[in-house]
């Protein structure tokens, strides 16, 4: 090596570093096929909704019913994916999507599609793939090193947008060319290498020490997380305004090229095109935008920009300047969802992923839903150009948001704390023993009960979102000095799952908790089942395996 030359330095941060992990590079490959299949079918599902009726809410409905079920079912399906092999999961999940685009195809090549059928077919496949994301999504921490994590979900985005950027183009030369069976059937042929990938994934699952939890219960448990955790509903709420609002310019584009531009469906796949080509430049930047704004910043900036973008889209009648204000709008709609996916998986921990991106997507794919069979409404009453007009100026406003529901700062990954060992029992217990009181003393002085207090207002989100409810906190009339932490969990089972929910700031919240207490006594902890007896009911297999180690006379007692 000279003087002058230098070595390469690989940047864990870049936008491809992900792609050097072999499943990633593998699953995400596929996945573009996949999208691009997916966009050539929705080319063909809208034109042939054009075809079939001149009813702008029918067309919009396109939309909805491939949006709907990512609102309906994606908390079962985010559950599902925190409950079972991830894997597996999702090679199931695109099988109900294959089969949905199959059936789709099968209709349409026998001439028996009608608007309601094209519906309901559209419907199956949205299930599908609303049973999918969870599990694909949150398992990409899996795949990837932690430092490379927000690349790598940029690259999810963009692995959509890089088919969108040619996907309804390609759809709209295979409908005039070929006709609409032929872009449900290439639809259907592009799932399989995505099913091959999965297939080939060897996924290495780390078996927890406790069972899972029904299915009731893991969406009780997400949904309990996400109410209990401000940052992520400040994402949700956001996502879904911007979701409502924004799905205008995504359900009419077909309306904008039959009756804004007088186009075809060839039109109408050019100017997608330029809206997924302009959210693949879009998901390029995510870093640089990401290392020089703050989230809320950059949230307002892509709000405005989409306000001005959409405004143009409405008054023009030239296919070049709809096209060149499609790609703004596709640049900065693709900064925001990224923004929001990144802020949802560095905030929630491995053991609620799933939930987690199941209720933002839920709340993005709601709010498009729900919006664009709004604006296909709305068009049918007062016009495209109108609803396009009155999409444009709610955009304007939606920074206002920002004042009440400010977007969280996050830069890492909340990383998991390690596993507590078993309380001391000696009082025979099976899993579904409960309700379960916990009581915890501290001994603060008075000079510090006023931050004490503080303190324990984020302690009762901590311990409510990992599974705690009742949670109380009184002070001693008698001794001033005395405080008591008062929780509930259901059962036995349910609280060795909420000791070992937390992440490593979580603990360090308890701990910080925990430094407030004085005197030579350590914390004291009860643990006491409210119906003693009822616990004694239980099957031979169900005793709880007591870990011999006992947390009293420790410095610090965990609760």
């Amino acid at each position: 090596m000279t003087k002058s030359s230098k070595p390469v330095t690989f940047r864990p941060d870049g936008i491809t570093a992900p792609l050097r992990q072999l499943t990633f590079r593998r699953i995400w490959l596929a996945s573009v096929l996949a999208n691009l299949g997916a966009l050539i079918r929705s080319v063909g599902a809208a034109w042939a909704m054009t075809q079939m009726t001149s009813s702008a809410d029918k067309v919009a409905l396109v939309q909805t019913a491939l949006m709907l079920p990512v609102m309906l079912i994606s908390m079962p399906a985010g559950a599902i994916a925190d409950m079972h092999d991830r894997r597996i999961v999702a090679l199931v999940s695109v099988g109900v999507a294959l089969t949905g685009a199959a059936a789709l195809t099968v209709l349409a090549w026998v001439g028996l599609l009608t608007p309601n059928l094209l519906l309901i077919s559209c419907f199956v496949v949205g299930t599908g793939m609303a049973l999918m994301d969870p599990a694909w999504q949150s398992s990409v921490s899996e795949q990837v090193p932690p430092e490379t994590l927000p690349a790598a979900v940029a690259l999810n985005s963009i692995s959509y947008n890089v088919a969108r950027s040619v996907g309804p183009a390609m759809g709209g030369i295979v409908v005039v060319t070929a006709g609409v069976v032929a872009s449900f059937a290439l639809n259907t042929l592009l799932y399989i290498p995505l099913l091959v990938a999965l297939f080939l994934w060897k996924r290495v699952s780390e078996p927890s020490r406790l069972p899972p939890e029904r299915l009731s219960r893991a969406i009780v448990s997400g949904v309990r997380y996400i109410i209990n955790s401000p940052s992520i509903k400040i994402v949700l709420l956001r996502s879904m305004v911007l979701g409502v609002i924004g799905g205008g310019i995504i359900a009419l584009m077909p309306l904008v090229a039959r009756d804004l531009l007088q186009g075809s469906a060839q039109i109408y796949g050019i100017i997608l095109s330029a809206f997924g080509l302009g959210a693949v430049v879009g998901a390029l930047n995510i870093t640089t935008i990401r290392k020089r704004m703050s989230g809320e910043s950059a949230i307002r900036a892509c709000a405005l920009s989409m306000s001005g973008a959409i405004t143009a889209v409405a008054l023009s009648d030239a296919p070049v300047l709809t096209a060149v204000a499609l790609f703004l709008a596709g640049a900065v709609w693709m900064i925001a969802w990224a923004i929001f996916n990144i802020g949802v998986q560095l905030s929630a921990p491995r053991w609620v992923a799933g939930r987690s991106l199941a209720a933002y997507q839920a709340a993005g794919s709601g709010g498009i839903a729900v919006g664009s069979w709004g604006w296909g409404y709305l068009a049918d009453v007062t016009g495209v150009q109108t609803a396009l007009l009155i999409s444009a100026c709610l955009m304007l406003g939606s920074p206002v948001l920002g004042v009440w529901l400010r977007m969280p700062r996050i830069s890492a990954r909340e990383q998991d704390a390690e596993m507590l060992a078993d309380p001391e029992v000696r009082l025979e217990l099976s899993g579904r023993s409960g309700p379960l009181v916990v009581e915890i003393e501290y001994r603060v002085e008075q000079e510090n009960a006023r931050a004490f207090h503080k303190v324990m207002q984020d302690v009762q989100l901590l311990r409510q979102r990992n599974g705690a409810y009742g949670w109380s906190i009184a002070r001693d009339i008698a001794d001033p000095e005395l405080w008591t932490e008062r929780y509930h969990c259901p059962t036995w089972l349910d609280y060795l799952r909420q000791r070992n929910r937390s992440t490593q700031s979580e603990r360090d919240l308890d701990r910080q908790a925990a430094g407030f207490h004085k005197g030579p006594v350590p914390i004291r902890v009860r643990r006491m089942l409210e119906r003693p007896f009822g616990s004694l009911r239980r099957k031979e297999d169900e005793f709880n395996r007591a870990v011999k180690e006992a947390v009293h006379g420790q410095g610090l007692i965990r609760s």
